[in-house]
């Protein structure tokens, strides 16, 4: 009797598997057409330079350009290197080296989007299509800050993804990425939208599409699909702690791109809104300090000369909340937003300050190609010592507040145990504000230390080898 009870069980859960499997099944999406309609405008790039042979162990190469990424990220793009065609000679013997990467075209006439990393340096730039045929390619320009480049080659009626936008992706959505991993041309992989709008060390001006699409080097470049068929990003870096594929892929999103396209087919160059601040993410106990319900928005620790902001009347202490009505949650949000907006324009701003909410207009400038560092010189100044911080501070000199650019401010001459030696502070530093009230001499310093709370998040603005940042400390009573 239990021998039939089981053997009706058994029969009954395997029709319900029958049942169950194709319907799971008809919930999971078709690739196929996608693929057909696709695949024809995608391409495999390689590229070809002269560099001096090295010697070395398998003669691996290594670029400047990578040495300021962490060591996660670096290995995609160190995987992606050029490698010997010919063998290894004496030091200073040329050779030619060959580099595997991704593209898509974007227009009849021969425009092809991919990565700058994957021709940069490059001396010549091969396309081959997937009909095989290869194509010479010229570079009409690149822009390294959001690892876009735009190829050129000749054709007529060439194959054209459809190109979309990364807006109206959903995270959980699938997607679908077509390229060359390891050289292996139009290899397929398909996943979800792990998240949107990612902020990557190194990379303020690209808030990148997170996906678990099987990304690998030779995938660079190459086009990221929505169901729809539509490009909505550019396959650029994974995260990996073995070279390979960890569930853990980057696209940049297409809006991205096609500006940068835009602004190179038509200028040669990118231009990119700037204010001219020094930014840091707001804490728990920051935010207690300056009077917000929770940590948000960006604040601002530094306001550059004669920049945007110091002419829009941007303060340090300020707190971004928004810009244009749209939310600052994270300090990362705001170079995203402040990047996007053509140089001359007004934004309008919502900030914090003196725990009220403001609203200020300032009009956006260009990003300039390189910052300026301040530099401190030693000081021998007269002593003011505070017993609460456990800290030494002198005034400033004339020539160091014309150096940093300070009308005041205090120099750290000593730090002894206390609160000072336990937040981090160090002689050489300098204090500009504390408790949201700014320094301008060692006697107002002292006064300031004397009133200040105890049992409660105070902040203090320290000026470091010219960067700017707050801190908080609080004081046992």
């Amino acid at each position: 009797m239990l021998q039939k009870k089981t053997s009706l069980l058994f029969s009954a859960c395997l029709a319900l598997m029958v049942l169950v499997m194709p319907a799971a099944q008809a919930q999971l999406p078709d690739f196929t057409v996608l693929v057909e309609e696709s695949a024809p405008a995608v391409v495999n790039i390689s590229t070809r330079q002269t560099t001096p042979s090295q010697s070395g162990a398998g003669g691996f190469h290594s670029l400047p350009e990578l040495e300021g990424l962490p060591p996660i990220f670096r290995e995609f793009f160190e995987r992606s290197l050029p490698t010997p065609r010919s063998g290894q000679g004496p030091k200073g013997r040329q050779r030619e080296a060959q580099s595997l990467g991704s593209g898509f075209i974007i227009s009849k006439d021969g425009y092809i989007l991919t990565n700058n990393h994957v021709i940069a340096d490059a001396d010549e730039i091969i396309v081959r299509l997937a009909d095989r045929s290869e194509l010479q390619a010229t570079l009409v320009g690149t822009d390294p800050r959001t690892d876009v480049a735009l190829l050129k080659v000749e054709g007529k009626d060439l194959p054209t993804v459809k190109l979309g936008q990364s807006k109206d992706l959903k995270v959980g959505e699938w997607v679908l990425a077509i390229g060359s991993p390891f050289g292996f041309d139009h290899s397929v992989t398909a996943g979800i939208v792990s998240a949107k709008g990612r902020n990557l060390p190194n990379d303020n001006y690209v808030p990148f599409i997170q996906t678990d699409v099987a990304i690998n080097p030779g995938n660079s470049g190459g086009p990221l699909f929505n169901l729809k068929g539509e490009v909505v990003g550019i396959n650029s870096q994974i995260f990996t702690r073995s070279g390979g594929f960890m569930g853990l892929s980057f696209a940049i999103p297409m809006e991205v791109a096609l500006d940068v396209s835009d602004q190179l087919k038509s200028n040669g160059k990118v231009d990119r809104g700037w204010l001219g601040v020094v930014i840091q993410e707001v804490n728990k106990d920051l935010a207690e300090s300056f009077g917000l319900d929770k940590p948000a928005g960006a604040l601002i620790a530094q306001v550059l000369e004669r920049g945007p902001a110091d002419k829009g009347g941007l303060k340090v202490g300020d707190v971004i909340l928004s810009m244009n009505d749209h939310p600052v949650i994270m300090s990362a949000d705001l170079p995203h937003l402040v990047g996007s907006v053509k140089p001359g324009k007004s934004v309008k701003l919502t900030v914090m300050r003196e725990g009220a909410r403001k609203t200020i207009k300032v009009k956006v400038g260009s990003l300039p190609n390189e910052g300026e560092e301040m530099s401190l010189a030693d000081s021998t100044a007269a002593v003011s010592k505070s017993d609460r911080l456990g800290i030494t501070v002198v005034d400033l000199t004339a020539e160091q507040k014309k150096a940093i650019d300070l009308q005041g401010a205090v120099l750290i001459q000593e730090v002894r145990d206390g609160a000072a030696a336990m937040i981090g502070l160090r002689a050489g530093d300098v204090i500009t504000h504390l408790n949201n009230q700014a320094i301008d001499s060692a006697k107002t310093f002292a006064k300031i230390t004397q009133s200040l709370p105890s049992n409660r998040s105070v902040s203090m603005r320290v000026l470091r080898q010219g960067r700017a940042s707050f801190i908080t400390f609080k004081l046992s009573s």
